[in-house]
Parts: structure tokens; C-alpha cells; sequence
């Protein structure tokens, strides 16, 4: 390459570099309540860059670990099965019934539906994501059905012997909910008595072991503001919110760090742009204007987990088959 057309690389990729980071400092997503949270999901829905992107999977993918080279939609349906094996979901019986908090537009929940024959119902605050997922589930799955609902004040009866679900399901949902107390109490009444919780979430360090220094704090802040988080759980807080909830019946949640096995996700993300530019492109400006807004807060992200400031838990647990008395 010569050096003229050398400059007018370097130079363009500056300009684009730039008008990232203008688009993202002009621009947030600050979390204001729930409808903020159903808002932004209805955007990025509707402008189906995401969908685009990255298949029907809004969540991060699980590369092993260590990590290895994969496809990035394949390294997102492996992350379903492997934390279906993990918590123990392949173990119940075709025909049980799965409840899917947060369920995006139900890439998880056509794969648990499809795959290990559950009865699934998908809940989202979103009205978007919930038309696109019932856009994207064929016919055949009739077993698999969407519904629009706020995880904090689920509209479903309790979990007891004859009703509630054999397994609550909720992946990257956390983050979004102002109240983490809350969210653990309606994922656990809804779960009968004997049921399995699978919880996945995006998680902060624990403040015991050690405080955000400045610049820690500057990213968070970024963290929250861009993608409609009031705050995130640290693994240690949310296992803390699960156990102690009095729906739970003394349950014991196991956790662990899939930080490592799903890093990769994050500059996959960026990546996949430049492997599918048709897809982006196709929308129009917009869209590559939007996928440029998002790269400074997937690279903040990027570099969140892999230092330590960022943890991505997962947590799993069997609610007592006899449970003691709710006390007023």
C-alpha cells in the first residue's frame, strides 16, 4: 500500500472512530424506570440490527474453557446448552414447564422448547421483542409461547404442587431490574415446590473485595448509562438475594464464574460486523450509525470483564419440595 492511500485509511478510520465516540457521548440510554427499560428493547428490536447481527440469541455466547476459536451464533446456542447441562434442566422430563424471564425475542426459549420438549412460556417488558419472538417461532412449536410481563410483578399465580413452573429461566435479565430483592422473590414464587432456578447475569465485583477506583467508577457509570441498567448485582449480593427470600424455602444456590468462557462475546460483537456488513449495511444509514453508537460501550465492556470489575455469574438451585410457612 502506498503512503497517500495509507493516510486516507488511517484517516478514515479515525473519522470513524470519532463519530462513534461523538454519537455515544451525545447519546444515552440512562435507565428512568421500567418503560425506559421496554422502550430501548423496542428500539433495538425494531431496528433489527441486533437480530441481524447476531442471530436470535441477545445474549452472550460460551466459547469453552479455555476459550477456542467458534462461530459466534454457535458459541450463542452452546451458552443454552451448556447452561442447561450445568443447572441440571436436562435432567427433567419432556412436557415440563419453563418459565423464561427476559426471553428477548426467544431464541433460549425455541431452543429449550425444541430441543428437550418443555412447555415454555417467554415473558418480556418489551411489546417488541415479544411480537418479533411469536414472528419467529413456527408453527410446529406450539408448546412455545410469548407474553408480555414485567419480572417485578409477575402475572402468574404461585408456585404450589399443582401449579407454578418445574423451571424458571433468566438470562442477562438482572441487570435491568431497581429492585434485585424483588426480582429474586417473583422468579422464586413462581417456581413450585421441587423446581429447578437457572439464573445467568452480567455481575459487578463485590465491594468486600475491593472498592471501583476512579476509573472503574467512570466505566460504570457508562455501564449503566448506555444500555438502561440501574445497577448490576455483585454474584455474592444476587446468591445472597436468592437464598434469603421467603418464596425460596431455604434453598441453596450454587454459583459460578462464566467470565472466562464468554469473554470472546464481546469483541465478537463488533466483529460481526465487518464479517456480515451486508447486514448492517441493508438497514441503511441508520443502522450503521447505530452500530457504531454501540462499539465504545461493547469494547468498555470488553475491557470490564476482562479485568475483573465485571463478572459473568451463573447460579442454579432446587426449591425445597416442602416448604415452611410464609410469615406475614
Amino acid at each position: 500500500m502506498n503512503p497517500v492511500a495509507l493516510l486516507l485509511l488511517v484517516a478514515a478510520l479515525l473519522l470513524v472512530l470519532l463519530t462513534a465516540l461523538l454519537l455515544w457521548l451525545q447519546r444515552h440510554r440512562r435507565f428512568q424506570g421500567t418503560a425506559s427499560v421496554a422502550a430501548a428493547y423496542d428500539r433495538w428490536t425494531e431496528d433489527r440490527l441486533l437480530e441481524r447481527l447476531w442471530g436470535e440469541h441477545v445474549h452472550l455466547g460460551h466459547y469453552g474453557d479455555p476459550p477456542r476459536r467458534r462461530d459466534f451464533r454457535a458459541a450463542k446456542a452452546d451458552f443454552v446448552h451448556e447452561l442447561v447441562r450445568w443447572s441440571g434442566l436436562d435432567r427433567l422430563p419432556p412436557g415440563s414447564t419453563v418459565l423464561d424471564v427476559g426471553c428477548g425475542i426467544g431464541g433460549s426459549a425455541r431452543i429449550l422448547a425444541r430441543d428437550y420438549g418443555f412447555e415454555v412460556l417467554g415473558i418480556s417488558i418489551s411489546p417488541g421483542q415479544i411480537d418479533r419472538a411469536r414472528q419467529l417461532t413456527p408453527p410446529d412449536l406450539p408448546q412455545c409461547r410469548f407474553a408480555v410481563m414485567d419480572a417485578l410483578a409477575l402475572a402468574l399465580p404461585d408456585g404450589g404442587s399443582n401449579s407454578g413452573f418445574a423451571a424458571v429461566w433468566s438470562v442477562e435479565a438482572g441487570p435491568h431490574m431497581p429492585d434485585k430483592q424483588r426480582y429474586a422473590d417473583e422468579l422464586l414464587r413462581v417456581l413450585q415446590p421441587g423446581g429447578l432456578l437457572v439464573v445467568a447475569d452480567w455481575n459487578r465485583r463485590d465491594p468486600a473485595d475491593g472498592p471501583l477506583n476512579r476509573l472503574e467508577r467512570w466505566v460504570m457509570r457508562q455501564l449503566l448509562d448506555q444500555w438502561a441498567h440501574p445497577e448490576f448485582a455483585s454474584i455474592r449480593s444476587l446468591q445472597n438475594n436468592l437464598q434469603n427470600s421467603p418464596h425460596g424455602g431455604g434453598l441453596r444456590i450454587d454459583t459460578a464464574d462464566w467470565s472466562r468462557a464468554t469473554q470472546p462475546s464481546w469483541i465478537d460483537s463488533i466483529l460481526e460486523g465487518i464479517r456480515r456488513p451486508n447486514a448492517v449495511l441493508g438497514l441503511g444509514a441508520a443502522a450503521v450509525l447505530q452500530g457504531l453508537r454501540e462499539t465504545p460501550t461493547l469494547l468498555l465492556m470488553d475491557w470490564a470483564f476482562r479485568t475483573g470489575m465485571m463478572q459473568f455469574g451463573v447460579f442454579r438451585g432446587r426449591k425445597p419440595a416442602a416448604l415452611p410457612p410464609i410469615s406475614a
